[in-house]
């Protein structure tokens, strides 16, 4: 089984105060229709390719709780509850509790005083990178690793670029020896023995692409990048994220997937 091989997600939808939410650019406020229709555009993607969508409802008290990734990191085999670096998303956490009890075998938690967010986490084949970045620091990244050594998987803590909010805002992994960055991810980052095909000049922020089985997600207002994906053989699904990434957003950070034959009995 590949690494990006899904047969079960879980996302949350949007509430109205999702136009509230963390931004660095506090001129680009969303619409929250659009966001309404890119989200379920999303959700549709994720089913079209073979997987099993579990959406959660709205939580009106975290206008960021969309961003499921953050507060969690998933695998078949067990579940790690996190500990957001933004004070403002740190009840995230026990609202996404139940919905990983309800479908892991075992959830472990972070520790108090340790902050990690799953944005700053990219799932390889051999390795899983977590990125300290603002929103992961030291002592986040040290249990982190603790808890991925318990579920059977090898971490390693890396640098994110400056200026970058969340390691996997710089970096995706597209197969399983393959990798979509920045050229400032792909000059400092930490990636021998990958390929690396590198973001167009302009759509830096497409690197935060996402491979669900067959096809990889990518903005729909990256052109230059799907091309380039489509011309090195790999099946493109573009989605309209526009909104979205206006709140420092991108396609992976919607969901928590995982593939229910890599559970644990």
């Amino acid at each position: 089984m590949r690494i990006f091989d899904f047969d079960s997600a879980i996302v949350r939808t949007p509430g109205r105060s999702v136009v509230d939410g963390i931004r660095s650019d506090p001129r680009a406020v969303p619409d929250y229709d659009a966001i309404l229709k890119e989200h379920p555009a999303y959700v549709a993607a994720l089913a079209a390719a073979g997987v099993a969508v579990d959406t959660l409802p709205p939580l009106e008290a975290f206008p960021d709780s969309v961003f499921v990734e953050d507060p969690a990191l998933v695998f078949g085999a067990g579940a790690i509850l996190l500990r957001p670096g933004a004070p403002s998303r740190r009840g995230e956490r026990d609202a996404i509790r139940a919905a990983l009890t309800r479908h892991f075998p075992r959830v472990l938690e972070l520790e108090e005083g340790a902050h990690a967010d799953g944005g700053d986490v990219l799932v390889t084949p051999d390795v899983v990178f977590v990125g300290l970045s603002q929103r992961t620091d030291a002592a986040g990244a040290a249990a982190l690793l603790r808890h991925l050594e318990t579920l059977g998987r090898k971490g390693r803590i890396v640098p994110t670029p400056r200026g970058v909010l969340h390691f996997k805002s710089a970096v995706s992994l597209l197969a399983e020896g393959t990798l979509l960055a920045t050229p400032a991810m792909a000059s400092g980052g930490p990636f021998a023995g990958f390929e690396v095909l590198l973001t167009p000049d302009g759509e830096e922020d497409a690197a935060n692409a996402l491979r669900v089985n067959d096809t990889v997600f990518v903005g729909a207002h990256f052109p230059r990048t799907r091309d380039l994906l489509a011309k090195a053989g790999y099946a493109v699904t573009p989605l309209p994220v526009r909104e979205i990434g206006k709140l420092d957003a991108g396609l992976s950070c919607m969901s928590l997937r995982w593939h229910t034959l890599s559970q644990s009995p």
